[in-house]
């Protein structure tokens, strides 16, 4: 599974690793996801996710029935 936060849809970025002298180098920053399980009272059953620590705290301010809803319309649930 790739490192895709199915709320928020924060991904893999890259950028450069800055030595001491300056020097250029390609390195990837990782989104802070997590594996957790939430309950949808809507459809009475339990559903995995991977999401960021961004997308968590949107679950919390919005819901999860709100949260899941919109990441389905936006493509990032498959």
């Amino acid at each position: 599974m790739s490192k895709v936060c199915q709320i928020t849809g924060k991904r893999v970025i890259v950028g450069n690793k800055v030595s001491h002298s300056n020097r250029k180098t390609k390195r990837t920053f990782s989104p802070n996801l997590f594996k957790k399980k939430f309950y949808l009272p809507s459809e009475d059953k339990f559903i995995t996710l991977k999401v960021s620590a961004a997308g968590l705290r949107t679950i919390n301010k919005n819901g999860i029935e709100a949260a899941y809803k919109k990441a389905k319309a936006e493509g990032l649930l498959a």
